[in-house]
């Protein structure tokens, strides 16, 4: 029980990767706040993990790109569970395009669930952090996209940039409040959104779907294996538990040897 006392704001967990972190967290022991833009999928998310592991859980309707709902969120968890010790910033979302046939409006939803949502959940955090001087771990997903370029995924690129950028600063900040930050660079993940994207390459590179996962997203891993859920949860768990008090402004590649610096 890793986490046991400990509360977790988890961003984008109602499925995906941000569901297998926060079951992970609840099953070490930790109290979990799951955020998400739709209130039924938060709920059905809360009641599951509570299920299976005996945990607390709490589901709360969040637009992270909007200032007061953040803010909201932060004062019902607090409310709830009177502290959060770890932020996972796992929120995302992706459109791939052609830069020169990109539309500003699709860069800007890019920008704004990766950056501007990061920013404002970052920014509640610190300030209850901070004025308890409880110290805190903050987790951000990145991708091995923080390092890497690829075609069709400029915006997606730039965002992921930043969020390494980010965690980098409030490292630095942070420090002097006991508060770490380190950001997770998952290789491919099969998820509904990765599982998308598969055919809309296909159509626009003219490979097939086959090719496409074996010949773009696989094919410098050192095995031919997507990243789990499992994995990059297990990865987190590590980062949130004083396990990883040396850790700061460090970006951890789960990857399957797909990027090694």
């Amino acid at each position: 029980m890793r986490l046991a006392g400990k509360v977790a704001l988890v961003t984008g967990a109602a499925r995906g990767i941000g569901y297998a972190i926060a079951h992970k967290f609840a099953a070490e022991g930790a109290g979990i706040a799951i955020l998400d833009l739709d209130q039924s999928l938060c709920d059905q998310a809360a009641a599951s993990i509570k299920r299976e592991t005996g945990g607390k859980a709490l589901g709360i309707q969040t637009d992270i790109t909007d200032e007061s709902s953040v803010q909201a969120a932060v004062e019902k968890i607090l409310g709830e569970y009177g502290a959060i010790d770890i932020l996972v910033s796992n929120a995302g979302n992706q459109i791939i395009g052609s830069l020169d046939k990109f539309s500003y409006a699709d860069w800007r939803r890019i920008m704004s669930v990766h950056l501007d949502g990061a920013f404002l959940v970052t920014r509640a955090c610190l300030q209850h952090m901070y004025a308890r001087e409880g110290g805190g771990s903050l987790i951000y997903l990145g991708s091995v996209h923080s390092k890497l370029a690829s075609v069709l995924k400029a915006p997606y690129v730039t965002a992921k940039h930043g969020v390494l950028g980010l965690c980098r600063a409030v490292a630095k900040e942070g420090a002097a409040h006991g508060v770490r930050a380190n950001v997770i660079c998952p290789g491919f993940v099969l998820t509904k959104l990765v599982e998308k994207q598969i055919p809309e390459q296909a159509a626009i590179l003219g490979l097939s779907e086959e090719d496409v996962i074996r010949k773009v997203m696989l094919k410098d891993t050192v095995d031919g294996r997507f990243t789990t859920v499992d994995e990059i949860a297990s990865a987190a768990v590590f980062l949130a538990s004083a396990d990883s008090l040396a850790f700061t402004g460090q970006s951890m590649n789960v990857t399957h040897g797909w990027c090694m610096d």
